[in-house]
Formats: structure tokens, sequence, C-alpha cells
């Protein structure tokens, strides 16, 4: 093994080298990908971040570099020097970039040798995720995974030259901040100079980005690590990263204006997509009306139908009760799927029950337009026709019926439709469709705590209109609030802000947060609301869910470089673990004997 030598200075990244480079004396470095003895000529597959290219080692032309090739094995770490050549004519790999040439080796120096891998370095492999995570760095050597991080790179560098052309100035807020639990569950670190006492790290860097704009700086972001402390799923994290943007004078129609071009802009650097502008908008009551959900996929059809008004004199018990229950009726047509066995409607009900469903009512439509089901018997032929009429309903086509409380119905109906879309094959992953959801409700009604909870974060402006409801019908309030969702998956999110303080008290007495609980946590936002704070408003993309999509992953572990696993553990380096005793001396901390226990487990 070697130094880098004194005259090495590498001209090209393996996966760089082309036709045009014939002739060409070059350095390279890089990894073993294979290696390969034809007799006496040695081929060398190199490998660095930009791919892969061949080197040839032929003992009459270096005996030396040929020599020092016979010991050589996957994973070894060379500098070369050579000759970029054609590769012989019937040799040449049209799958490969680099496959017209290969490098005809003269000098070649071993930097460091490698022990065998615990698994192949290849993007084709199929290895056990674990396994992947406790050797992250040998699993990011991967293509695919060098692939994810390098599109997850042009998207951070793509939104920082975008933002910057429109005046938006990059702004680091704390990460040891105050705990002001709302929602998730913050991660807390003890304080050693202040006896008791704990940061948080922060969920969002929502209040300062507010002072930012107290501050006079008009248009802020920041690329910014998050936390929360919160039961994971596949496109979640404990610690994620957003782009976060904060904007004074503005309204929301130019916040989404702004926004939508520069994701437009990512889409157009990266997989060269163009984003018809502006993107579609509905608002939150249509998105649940059609869909059920706030984040509707737009790629197919499969829309929800509203038939409460139709069937209100109905006699069919289920639908009856639920409407006497202040409760609706919907449907689904699955176009053309009257061939469903009974099995599968069986496995649907059971699917509609993840949502607290307590059942699926179908009907499969016949050629007379009659219907096949167990509840047929329960409407009139006019009651029939008319929900025909209203659902479209063909022969051969299959029909899904909700009745519940609102919630329910559309969530267990809404979910239906995405998982019926996938069965069917309705869903293409090379289609891309946006959609602005706007006017969420401000506030929801939390029946076990017994009072509103803000949908959003408590920050967020009511809809000017809708601001006499605040004192007759809170529930009934719409916000400033707005998604960008993208093929069924919120990207990003935001909202106008609340900017003076007698709205903000005014929201925090809804929430049942009391002026002392208000003034403890949020007293410093609420001083500074009352210095001229000009009207402003911002949003938050996940840059993990973005780049997730961007690159077809499954998981946002796949484009993170170094995740965690679902129990919020680190197997690479096996975070969290325990400190020694005298740490937590230093910080007045003792552990439970329950938490000793589970340690020494």
């Amino acid at each position: 093994m070697e130094n880098i030598p004194e005259d090495f200075k590498r001209d090209f990244y393996c996966g760089d080298l082309r036709a045009q480079h014939i002739g060409r004396t070059v350095w390279l470095a890089g990894w073993v990908q294979r290696r390969r003895d034809h007799g006496g000529l040695i081929f060398i597959d190199l490998r660095d971040r930009s791919g892969i290219v061949q080197l040839a080692l032929d003992p009459d032309r270096d005996p030396a570099a040929h020599s020092a090739a016979e010991d050589v094995r996957n994973e070894y770490v060379l500098a070369v020097h050579g000759t970029v050549s054609p590769r012989p004519e019937g040799t040449v790999n049209p799958k490969m970039p680099t496959g017209e040439v290969e490098v005809e080796i003269d000098r070649l120096i071993v930097l460091n040798t490698s022990k065998a891998l615990p698994f192949v370095v290849d993007e084709y492999a199929d290895i056990a995720e674990n396994l992947r995570l406790k050797y992250r760095y040998l699993d990011l050597r991967r293509p695919a995974a060098q692939h994810n991080l390098m599109v997850r790179h042009k998207v951070a560098q793509f939104v920082r030259s975008y933002l910057n052309e429109n005046n938006f100035m990059e702004i680091e807020t704390p990460f040891l901040t105050k705990s002001t639990p709302e929602g998730a569950r913050d991660y807390l670190v003890p304080s050693r100079v202040h006896p008791g006492c704990f940061y948080a790290l922060p969920q969002s860097p929502q209040i300062f980005k507010q002072l930012l704009m107290v501050s006079g700086f008009d248009r802020y972001f920041q690329i910014v690590r998050c936390f929360r402390d919160e039961d994971l799923r596949a496109d979640r994290q404990p610690e994620f990263t957003q782009i976060d943007c904060e904007m004074s004078f503005i309204r929301c129609e130019d916040i989404m204006a702004i926004m939508e071009k520069m994701i437009a802009g990512v889409f157009k650097t990266v997989l060269n997509i163009d984003v018809t502008l502006p993107i579609e908008r509905i608002t939150y009551a249509e998105a649940m009306r059609r869909f059920g959900v706030d984040n509707p996929d737009l790629r197919f059809g499969l829309e929800l139908v509203e038939l409460s008004d139709l069937l209100s004199q109905t006699k069919f018990k289920v639908f009856r009760d639920a409407l006497d229950n202040h409760g609706i009726v919907k449907a689904i047509n699955a176009k053309g799927c009257a061939a469903f066995s009974r099995k599968e409607l069986d496995d649907l009900t059971e699917f509609v029950k993840v949502y607290g469903a307590k059942g699926l009512a179908w009907a499969k439509v016949q050629e007379d337009r009659q219907w096949q089901s167990p509840i047929a018997k329960f409407f009139s032929s006019e009651e029939l026709a008319a929900l025909n009429e209203a659902l479209d309903a063909q022969p051969g086509d299959l029909l899904f019926f909700g009745a519940d409380a609102p919630k329910i119905v559309n969530e267990s109906l809404g979910r239906l439709r995405g998982h019926l879309a996938q069965k069917l094959g309705l869903v293409h992953k090379d289609e891309f469709r946006f959609v602005w959801v706007t006017e969420f409700p401000l506030l929801e009604w939390d029946a076990e705590a017994h009072r509103y909870t803000a949908v959003h974060h408590p920050f967020t402006a009511p809809m000017d209109e809708d601001m006499p409801l605040l004192e007759s019908d809170p529930g009934k309030v719409r916000s400033k609030a707005y998604d960008l969702v993208l093929n069924g998956s919120e990207i990003g999110g935001g909202s106008i802000r609340i900017h003076t303080s007698e709205i903000q008290h005014k929201m925090f007495d809804l929430l049942q947060i009391g002026p002392e609980e208000a003034e403890e946590k949020f007293g410093f936002m609420l001083h500074a609301l009352e210095f001229g704070a000009p009207p402003h408003g911002g949003i938050a993309f996940g840059l993990d869910r973005l780049t997730m999509i961007l690159t077809g992953s499954e998981s946002i572990r796949d484009v993170i470089a170094f995740p965690k696993t679902q129990k919020a553990a680190c197997l690479l380096s096996s975070a969290p673990s325990p400190v020694a005793e005298a740490q937590l001396r230093e910080l007045g901390i003792r552990l439970t004997t329950r938490a000793v226990k589970q340690q020494e487990s």
C-alpha cells in the first residue's frame, strides 16, 4: 500500500470518460468493482461516484502495473495512470456510458486494501435493510444510493439559487431552544449549567422565522434540520430536513405563486419534466367531498359521491341510522369491477375497518342495471334508478358504500379509493399531479380533551370573512392555510400567520391556553407581536419526502445519508446508547429502576 504520489492529479471521474477523450493520458482514482484475468490480460472495473470505467493491464506494456494488478481484489482503493483507448472491436458495451473506451494502464498504485464486504456493492443485490443500515458507509457506495444523494444535492442547490434570486436571505435559527409542545413530542436536551432545566430540539423554526419577520428581514429561508419524537412510518424520521421559508407583506396567492415556480424548477432540473403552472387549487372542503382526504391523488378518478340528500328518506336501517346521527352516506363506483370475487370483497371490507368503518356495503351492477347485492332488497326501484344515475352506474360496475360519521366515511372511502387504484393499476409512477389544497379548518374538536386543537399550529391566521365566527362558531372558521400535494403526498404546507397580539391571544383562548401558560410558553413571541409585526406568512417543504418522490424511492431512509430505523435507532453508531454515570451526575440526572433494567437487558 502506498500514499498518493507527488505527481498524482486526478484528471477525470471514472464515469466521465467518453470516446472524445481517446488518446489522452489520465490519472484516475476509485474502488475496484471487479477484476477479471483473461490469461495474461487483466481487466479491472474502477468505480467512483460518477460511474465505472474499464482498465486494461497488459504485461507487455507495463509488467510492474500488471504484477500489482494480480493481487488486487474487490473494493481495493487504487490510483492509476494510463491512456484512454477505444475498446477492441466486438467488446463495446452500449449499456455503460463509458462502454466505448477503456484505459490502458501503465501505472497502478494500491492506496488501500479491503476486507471482504458483508454484502456486494451492486444496485441489483437484494440486501436486508438492517444489514445495509449497519454498514451504511458501504451501502452508500452502491450507485442507486449515491444517485439518491446526488438528486438531493441538486434539489438543495437549485432551491438555494432560486430563493437567492428572489431576494430571500438564508438565516440560521437556534437548535437549542425552548420546549413548546404542541402536537408531536419534543426531543429534550438537559442543561449542565442550569440544573433541572432543558432545551428542546426544534420541531420547526416556526417562532424564530416569525420573529425574523418582526425584525424586518422580509424574506427568509433555511434548509434546516428538525426533530420530532413521534412514531415512525416509511415517510417519517425523528430528524428530518425542511426547506423553510417566510415572507412579509404577502398574501396566500403570492406565496403559492412563488413556491410553485420553485418546485417546477426542481422538477425541470432533476427530471427534465415541465410542470404546468399555475398548479390547480381546490379547497379543503372540495378535497374532502370528492376524495375523502386532504392530500388527494389526482392521477385517477374513483371520486367519492355524496348520497345523503338523495337518501334522506331511505328505510335501509344502516343508512337511516347514520343519517339520523348527523352522519353521511357516500359511494365509489369502481368501473368494470363487478367480477371481483367474494374473497376480494371481504378483503376490502377488512381494509376499511382499519379506518374505523364498521363494514362496507357493495353492489354489482348487472346488464339491466339491477343490483346483485345483499342490500338491493332494501331499496325501491325508484331509489335504485336514482342511485344508478347519481353514480353513473353501468353494467359491469361495482359500487361501494360507506355510512357513518363524516370523518369515518371520508377516511375509509378515501383510503379505499387509493387502495383500489393500486389494485387496478390506475397509478402511473411516471405521472406527477400537483394540487394546492386551501382553506383548511382553523380548529378541530378533540373529544377526549374536550377542547379545540389547531389543525396546523396556533399561529395560523383565520380567513378575514370568518373572523366573526371565532366568537359564535369556532369549528366553522377557515384558515389561511395551504398544502401542496403531489400524487397523494403532502410535500409542503404553510399559512398566513397571525400578526397581532389581540388575535393571537384570542387563538390561545380557543385552545384553552390560559394567560399564564401562554406567557410561560410563548411570551417572547407575544411580546414581539406588540412591536410592529408586519403581516407575514410562509411555507415549509419536506426535502426528504420530495427527494423520495423524485427518485422513486419507497422510504425516506433511502434518501438520507445516515437514517434511523423505525424504532429511531442508528444501527451504524448504536445510538441512542447509555452514557457514563459521571455525565449523568453532571447533569443532575438519575435513572429510574425501570430504565436501568432496560439498559441491562
